[in-house]
């Protein structure tokens, strides 16, 4: 499956996939979903497949989370992927332990043609050499292979917990090394507080909590390598800005709840034409009346209130956005591209690395469309959030080695 390699080194392929959907409506999800990930990979023939995920067993965990080893297995043993002879799979499943529990699960594919791969042991402090295929989940806690932290409790909105966290896991191959982080922060519980201030509260919430992230895998424990951190940030378009300039002719008229004086809904109208309705606000709907804004053009007009990462622009970098924003569509196999009316949508979905780890990345100009970024299955029902994903070859001789075994790949 993988394309005889150039110069430019080993094809890496790095999905980002927030999979609660999945497993709320296996039968209809599922296959379709599992099929426009094979035909990416099919495509770009990667040598190394990086496959993170969040809200493994999806909302209703307790429910759902049976549905997850079938899941895996079909990856595992689906023809689409029979290159790809060694795999690990790390499952955070344990919903029963709210005090580690964040439902992140890690899956890495490695090519036949891909020698010499290895694996930090985090416990040792040494690459070991990957074989075969393991999937872990029961004694994921206790396995040396991977980081796995839950945000500090008081981090989370009103102190209640919620499946939040991050993964590490460490790489070397192709003359090069670095790190690979799964992460899941917080979302918006409410559109009517996010429309509150600029920026919201959400915002700082999230901010810390990637803060939080960056400072721990950048601390003194480990050697310090490039890094990629790819999973579900949930970075939001600043509601007040971007409700200013989609209704910023219309007027805003506020209901409040019978029992209280708290706002139950803002219904912004057009000051003539009848006065109709433009947007609906209320705690879980935003009800815009026209979705192509969002979809137009990758939903460029909106850029300008992506502004979350813009607090990190000197330790995460990101390549251009061309596609529409990720979350959240309709979970109707029927309504592929239409959002539904739960929440603005928004780039919640992303791939971002640090300086040195964009210096891994052949630069287009050497090698032609060597590098994508963009999401998978845009006319398929993939679930509430469209899967992620950025393609690229490593530079040769890029990257620091940090062991005495030197990888390579057979051409």
């Amino acid at each position: 499956m993988a394309g005889k390699l150039t110069g430019s080194g080993a094809g890496i392929l790095l999905v980002t996939a927030n999979v609660g959907s999945l497993f709320e409506d296996p039968e209809n999800l599922q296959k379709p979903w599992l099929q426009e990930f094979y035909q990416t990979v099919q495509a770009h023939r990667p040598h190394f497949v990086a496959l993170h995920c969040q809200e493994v067993g999806g909302k209703n965990y307790e429910g759902s989370m049976m549905h997850v080893d079938s899941f895996i297995k079909e990856l595992l043993s689906s023809d689409a992927m029979r290159d790809f002879s060694r795999a690990r799979v790390y499952l955070d499943k344990n919903y029963k332990s709210q005090e580690q529990f964040t439902a992140l699960g890690c899956c890495y594919f490695l090519h036949d043609s891909l020698k010499n791969i290895q694996q930090f042991d985090f416990k040792a402090k040494k690459f070991k050499k990957v074989i075969g295929k393991e999937v872990i989940s029961d004694t994921l806690m206790s396995c040396s292979m991977l980081e796995k932290e839950k945000f500090p409790q008081h981090y989370f909105p009103e102190c209640k917990w919620s499946r939040k966290g991050f993964i590490r896991t460490r790489w070397a191959f192709a003359d090069c090394s670095f790190d690979l982080i799964n992460i899941h922060l917080f979302h918006d519980a409410s559109n009517l507080v996010a429309w509150e201030k600029s920026p919201s509260v959400y915002s700082s919430t999230r901010q810390k909590a990637l803060s939080f992230v960056l400072d721990r895998i950048s601390d003194q424990r480990f050697e310090r390598l490039p890094y990629f951190i790819f999973g579900d940030f949930n970075f939001r378009l600043d509601s007040k800005r971007v409700i200013e300039s989609l209704c910023s002719t219309a007027t805003m008229q506020t209901v409040q709840a019978n029992d209280n004086d708290a706002v139950d809904k803002l219904i912004f109208r057009e000051s003539d034409n009848d006065h109709k309705v433009v947007l609906q606000l209320e705690k879980k709907l935003f009800n815009y009346i026209d979705q192509d804004v969002f979809r137009e053009n990758s939903g460029k007009r909106l850029f300008e209130f992506d502004k979350e990462l813009s607090v990190f622009k000197d330790r995460l970098h990101e390549l251009e956005i061309s596609f529409p924003p990720s979350y959240p569509y309709s979970e109707d196999c029927s309504q592929a591209k239409q959002y539904m009316n739960t929440r603005c949508p928004a780039w919640c979905d992303r791939i971002l690395m640090s300086a040195s780890a964009k210096d891994l990345l052949v630069k287009p100009e050497n090698e032609e469309k060597s590098t994508t970024y963009d999401n998978i299955g845009p006319d398929v029902c993939m679930g509430d959030h469209k899967p992620v994903y950025l393609f690229f070859r490593l530079t040769s001789g890029a990257g620091k080695h940090t062991n005495k075994h030197k990888c390579c790949v057979v051409q």
